[in-house]
């Protein structure tokens, strides 16, 4: 058996190597001729996995260490009997993490503004929940859209109501063209009309989710304060757009250790499940202890105290910037930022509280 798994897994060793011939490649790259001799692949979701790269090859089991699957061709897949997996909900915890950190960098005096902020989320699967967990652990107001779901603990508006309302928008959705509520240029011209300026947003989920065009006319118009991890156009990222957004990451909201081991861990269950083997590793074992910032002292005096040494996002923010050549974002140089990413660890690593 042999597996042919992104560079970038976490754990893919501790996971795999006693299952099969474990070959890593650069997922971004990755071709179908590289697929001629193994039966199962572990991506990320810079692979587009359809019959392109698939087709003429013996895969039969793909494995998403990603929250969402728009990169999966899951109509092919299933047509072509083969098992596929992704990892729902494994870096939820460090993408609300995210949200707060940036929020608190932007406005350090939210620490302390209670219910006067309202958090407004859109989208509320296993993200948007735990965000609104946490932003009530904060004593912020929350407000939440989402047509598919409802939670009795979160405070659900229509739409137009909760841009208008909210103080700062969170973006929690997968990509979707077509259905009921597709999410595709979900922000757009006429939207951001109805967001006063001093709101912040914050998308955290997928580029094309803000039409990128009307939100650079929006942020010359208003000097909205903007936190973009994903981009419409990644990994084409142009220097005028980083120029007005106030924080920028190179889509890595979700890199937690302990997000990216867990969704290593969800793929190999689902592929020991698809081989009938028995999944008896946790990724719980591999995790190094870290200061505890939490357990002796109140939460916000800890997150006062210490929240630029658990998460420095400016440094993030000045790493993509100096990506820039001739430009726009320099592709290689982003993909490295990537790969070589010290992966941060989540709150409840340091005593913290975790959704």
């Amino acid at each position: 058996m042999k597996i042919v798994a992104d560079e970038n897994l976490a754990f893919t060793d501790y996971f795999f190597s006693e299952l099969a011939e474990i070959e890593t490649k650069p997922g971004r790259t990755l071709k179908q001729s590289d697929l001629t001799k193994c039966d199962t692949l572990l991506v990320r979701s810079v692979t587009q996995v359809n019959q392109t790269l698939l087709s003429q090859t013996p895969v039969r089991f793909v494995g998403s260490a990603t929250i969402g699957t728009d990169h999966l061709d899951i109509a092919y897949l299933e047509q072509n009997n083969i098992t596929w997996a992704n990892a729902a909900g494994c870096n939820a915890q460090a993408v609300a993490e995210y949200v707060i950190t940036a929020l608190l960098h932007l406005q350090p005096e939210l620490l302390h503004a209670e219910q006067n902020f309202t958090l407004g989320i859109i989208g509320l699967g296993n993200v948007g929940r735990r965000l609104a967990f946490m932003a009530e652990l904060m004593g912020w107001q929350v407000l939440g859209y989402d047509p598919f779901v409802q939670h009795e603990n979160i405070k659900q508006v229509e739409l137009s109501v909760l841009l208008q309302q909210a103080n700062a928008i969170s973006l929690h959705v997968p990509l979707t063209k077509t259905g009921e509520c597709p999410t595709y240029h979900l922000i757009n011209e006429q939207r951001l009309a109805r967001l006063s300026p001093k709101a912040i947003l914050i998308n955290s989920s997928r580029g094309p989710v803000i039409e990128e065009s009307a939100l650079i006319a929006d942020i010359l118009k208003t000097g909205r304060q903007v936190v973009l991890d994903v981009f419409e156009h990644e990994p084409v990222i142009s220097q005028e757009l980083l120029d007005l957004v106030s924080l920028v990451t190179p889509h890595i909201a979700g890199y937690s250790l302990e997000g990216k081991a867990r969704g290593t861990q969800m793929i190999y269950e689902a592929f020991c499940q698809h081989n009938q083997k028995t999944a008896n590793k946790d990724f719980r074992t591999q995790l190094p202890t870290c200061a505890d910032y939490f357990t002796h002292v109140p939460f916000k005096q800890a997150l006062s105290q210490h929240l630029t040494q658990i998460y420095d996002i400016a440094q993030d923010d000045a790493s993509l910037r100096a990506c820039v050549v001739n430009g726009f974002v320099d592709q290689p140089a982003f993909d490295a930022l990537r790969k070589n990413y010290p992966l941060r660890r989540e709150w409840a690593a340091h005593g913290g509280p975790a959704a």
